[in-house]
């Protein structure tokens, strides 16, 4: 007990690599086996997370279950991993999210062992920046991430369109989201990558604990420039990567082609923990090395946040395309996660930004559940009716009432229903933000208006008005597998709408000592 206790943070990393190593070996023409051999695999890091979950104490301060070795000596970086309430959260959303989007890929019906072992190692990825307390580490689990999801997007994405690039040349629309979702990451990572090497070079060291001291309390002139200068454009370097993978507007525009191309169970994935990434790297690294740019620069990440709650709810309401509606929606909603964050930078504390940081968490999480649910039944309906045009549906209830009643379950929770867990998370960060960024968080209520505007014309369109007849006996309802797959994402949703202090109390602590 005392080793699974000691080590339970490198067995969940790295039991989806041992996963895939077994799916590596199964039988090729065995298609069933090993859709449900990865399956249940894939419940293996829930149930550790789950374990870490009731193991962990939210009343201790700092990291648990930490452990550190020696990676690479000569410039001083470790393999150094460990949990805080914030962390947590993030670790059991990844490993919930997994098995269900597996379970949603079961029609899937080309190269299904390599589609797989991605999602392993696209969940190794992200757990890795999650559980990584050194930064080098961080940045090679952050890059790690990105190569799964190319290719499930650029060889299991949609099948149908094309995009007209420079000179008249046409390529597949997954090609081109796929590799724009690669290029815009990776521009991002290279000023990442800089400002990390920079900060390892004159620290001495890479890690993240030691850092949060030594960092903040330099206060020499570096590179013949002085140190704020130095600190300010390591912050930007850090924001902007952050701020792509968020994204925020404006640069936001990869998010809605990867989104609609991606297979259903990518898109789960990608709105679910991947966005979340980068909201991650705000809380883990932003907020504690840079305290002073932060505070200094919060104003303008605070309109940048304002800008993609308002214009994803606007491009989102402009939608004809289902599945795109919902992607632009995500911008909207992570939005609320930045400007939370930016009034809490900008506070430095204090019971507003407390409340604030927590809505921003809380956020976090309860976007990867609604936003995953969302993608999910956009799936179940684009599986039957080969459409995702919301002009082609309209008056879908009567023929099926069971996804209808999920649908609009998903729509409110998504929407911010009190009584559901997106009402509570965006509620704090609006009532956090109010007294730090009053105008700004005024005016996102803008946005907030048309977020019941586009969710209502997404139900209407699909399920109410007029019955269109050509659906009439060729469209079925959702099936038992469908069924258990979006089951426990609304159980959650309710369950955090109703109760939402059984996972704040967790996120509080780690929140009230970031901002301290």
């Amino acid at each position: 007990m005392n080793f699974f206790a000691d080590h339970i943070l490198t067995i969940i990393l790295f039991s989806p690599v041992v996963a895939a190593a077994i799916v590596l070996f199964l039988p090729e023409g065995q298609e069933k086996l090993i859709k449900w051999v990865s399956f249940v695999l894939s419940l293996v890091p829930f149930g550790f997370s789950l374990a870490l979950w009731f193991m962990f104490d939210p009343n201790a301060a700092g990291f648990q279950f930490v452990e550190q070795y020696v990676w690479y000596a000569a410039i001083n970086s470790s393999y150094h991993v460990g949990v805080d309430g914030i962390a947590l959260s993030m670790v059991l959303l990844t490993t919930l999210l997994t098995p269900l989007a597996i379970l949603a890929s079961f029609s899937i019906q080309h190269n299904i062992k390599s589609y797989m072992i991605l999602f392993f190692l696209l969940e190794l990825g992200m757990l890795g920046v999650f559980l990584a307390l050194d930064l080098l580490i961080f940045f090679v689990f952050w890059e790690f991430g990105l190569v799964p999801m190319y290719f499930l997007i650029n060889q299991w994405g949609s099948e149908k369109g094309e995009r007209e690039i420079w000179g008249g040349i046409k390529i597949s629309a997954r090609n081109y989201a796929s590799f724009k979702f690669m290029i815009y990451t990776m521009a991002g990572s290279l000023g990442l990558l800089l400002a990390i090497q920079m900060i390892g070079v004159v620290a001495g060291t890479f890690d993240i604990p030691t850092l949060f001291e030594r960092w903040t309390s330099l206060n020499k002139s570096l590179f013949g420039l002085d140190i704020s200068v130095v600190k300010a454009i390591a912050f930007w370097a850090f924001t902007i990567a952050f701020a792509i993978k968020v994204p925020v507007w404006p640069f936001h525009t990869w998010l809605p082609d990867a989104h609609t191309e991606a297979p259903t169970a990518g898109s789960m994935i990608l709105a679910g923990v991947l966005l979340k990434l980068g909201a991650f790297g705000f809380l883990r690294l932003v907020l504690p090395l840079y305290p002073m740019e932060a505070q200094r620069y919060a104003p303008a990440l605070a309109f940048l946040a304002v800008m993609a709650i308002i214009f994803g709810a606007f491009a989102s309401f402009g939608q004809s395309d289902f599945k795109r509606l919902v992607a632009y929606s995500s911008v909207n909603h992570m939005g609320f996660v930045v400007l939370g964050i930016a009034a809490a930078a900008y506070a430095m504390g204090g019971e507003n930004a407390t409340i604030a940081l927590n809505g921003a968490v809380l956020q976090m999480f309860n976007h990867g559940l609604s936003a995953a649910g969302m993608f999910f039944l956009v799936g179940v309906i684009y599986e039957r009716t080969h459409t995702r045009d919301l002009n082609e549906y309209g008056g879908l209830f009567p023929l099926v009432p069971v996804y209808g009643g999920i649908l609009i379950f998903t729509s409110m929770a998504s929407l911010g229903l009190p009584g559901l867990n997106g009402f509570v998370s965006e509620f704090l960060v609006v009532r956090g933000s109010w007294p730090i960024f009053t105008l700004y968080t005024a005016l996102a209520m803008l946005g907030l208006l048309f977020t019941g505007a586009y969710i209502l014309k997404g139900i209407k369109q699909v399920l109410h008005g007029p019955l269109n007849e050509k659906w009439v006996g060729h469209l079925t309802e959702i099936n038992p597998r469908e069924i258990f797959v979006i089951a426990p994402l609304m159980v959650l949703m309710l369950w955090l709408g109703v109760w939402p202090a059984s996972l704040l109390d967790v996120i509080n602590r780690a929140v009230i000592a970031l901002l301290s």
